[in-house]
């Protein structure tokens, strides 16, 4: 077990919607990092606390949960006041928590606007502006996972790609304003993990997607929590877009 002395300071990731899929293989490869780790989660408590349990069983007190709605701003707030609370300080801010659907022209509607924007742009940048000062503090990080259709729109995403696309610019901006003392960057992953809704993407959509990937297989989880470590450890990267897609970005 760590002495008091080296859990103080040991540095804090908070990672939102870090239950589940990417977010839970970010949070292992931290944690394995000798990170301490807030686990953000909306509804999946279950899977939020099998994982804090079975991390905290390899280190103890070195996980904990928080929950929040992010599409509520009160609940935005109160996990800004409160993340570091928990272990002392936040070093790390990996904005992860992310909705994704189609919603096709002639149906998409002012709801799913409101919530597709706020997932993926409204709500990181207010959790960035609400931490910047604790980040500015511990000359933090901020890490927000894009995606690649943010440059390359995907049809009848339309209103995801526009997010993704203000998820960039949130990226870069931020870049620039909390610069020299807060790095901030992102990482857009390609085909990684399939839609869970498989109606979404049936076998010959997934056929066409491998097609159009220069190494010809989809990714892995572990190969955004890798590009998300990476942008942790190299101090001297900020404003970077780092696409992990098998090169499809190329195409």
């Amino acid at each position: 077990m760590l002495s008091n002395t080296t859990e103080h300071n040991t540095p804090v990731a908070l990672i939102t919607g870090g239950a589940r899929r990417i977010g839970a293989e970010i949070i292992r490869q931290l944690h394995q990092q000798n990170y301490r780790v807030l686990i953000h989660y909306r509804h999946s408590q279950d899977e939020a606390q099998q994982l804090a349990d079975s991390l905290n069983q390899l280190r103890a007190n070195s996980v904990a949960l928080v929950q929040a709605d992010l599409g509520r701003d009160e609940e935005v707030e109160a996990l800004a006041r409160t993340a570091p609370e928990v272990f002392g300080r936040v070093d790390v801010l990996v904005n992860n928590a992310s909705s994704f659907y189609p919603t096709p022209v002639g149906t998409a509607t002012p709801k799913q606007w409101d919530e597709l924007m706020s997932s993926n742009a409204k709500a990181p940048f207010f959790l960035s502006q609400a931490l910047a000062p604790e980040l500015k503090q511990r000359t933090g990080c901020i890490i927000n996972i894009a995606d690649i259709h943010a440059s390359k729109p995907l049809k009848e995403y339309t209103l995801y790609c526009m997010a993704k696309a203000a998820n960039v610019m949130l990226t870069q901006s931020l870049a620039r304003e909390l610069a020299p003392h807060v790095r901030v960057n992102s990482v857009a992953p390609g085909a990684i993990l399939w839609p869970e809704d498989k109606s979404e993407l049936d076998a010959s959509g997934k056929q066409s997607i491998l097609e159009r990937i220069p190494l010809g297989r989809n990714g892995a989880p572990r190969n955004i929590a890798q590009a998300v470590l990476y942008l942790l450890q190299n101090d001297y990267v900020t404003g970077q877009v780092l696409p992990v897609d098998g090169g499809r970005s190329i195409n």
